[in-house]
């Protein structure tokens, strides 16, 4: 019998990854996105509302994309891809960052742990962007390295999904966790394989 976890208090956002998806659409393998402080998310929602005489009687929401704040030591290269940074025409070492630039998408994981339960809840967001421009802040005798804030936005996949979790615990299929942060895509999840 499956296990069927009820109780899930998040207390820790670790092993953020990004997946980063090229200009042709190719899918590159995981890596390491760096050391998150914090990952928030609200979704965006529209409303389809029905009247009669004039009176609003009944609604319907449908989700429609996923707003995210990240605070991170973002990992450089990571950092370059989201926001387009280009090494084009410069010599080796320089990049740029401009009007030409055009910032990745990128799957993004992550682990959410209940240190109390002691129980891993998997989450994925399969098509993402930056939401801003590059912005940055250095302060001279600070007592802490800050954290870089992102905003990013979360797209429906093909499937019209932007987000997907799983309780590590829930899982029969043990090739989930250890492909999770590498190559997720929806096939990996699909309990009837897309023909």
């Amino acid at each position: 019998m499956a296990t069927i976890v009820e109780k899930f208090d998040p207390m820790t956002i670790t092993n953020v990854g990004v997946q980063m998806i090229d200009t042709d659409g190719t899918q590159q393998d995981g890596t390491k996105f760096g050391a998150a402080g914090s990952i928030g998310g609200e979704t965006t929602l529209r409303e389809i509302i029905k009247t009669e005489e004039g009176v609003e009687v009944d609604k319907i929401v449908k989700p429609q994309k996923m707003d995210l704040t990240v605070s991170s030591h973002v990992q450089l290269k990571v950092m370059r891809d989201i926001f387009g940074f280009s090494n084009q025409d410069l010599k080796p070492g320089v990049y740029s960052y401009g009007q030409d630039s055009k910032g990745k998408h990128f799957v993004l994981t992550a682990d959410v742990i209940d240190e109390f339960e002691d129980h891993t809840k998997l989450v994925a967001f399969p098509k993402c962007v930056s939401a801003t421009g590059f912005t940055f802040t250095i302060e001279n005798g600070a007592d802490e390295v800050a954290l870089m804030e992102l905003t990013l936005t979360a797209y429906p996949d093909d499937f019209k999904q932007f987000y997907y979790e799983a309780m590590v615990e829930e899982l029969e299929d043990t090739t989930i966790p250890t492909t999770w942060h590498q190559q997720f895509d929806r096939t990996l999840v699909e309990s009837v394989p897309t023909p």
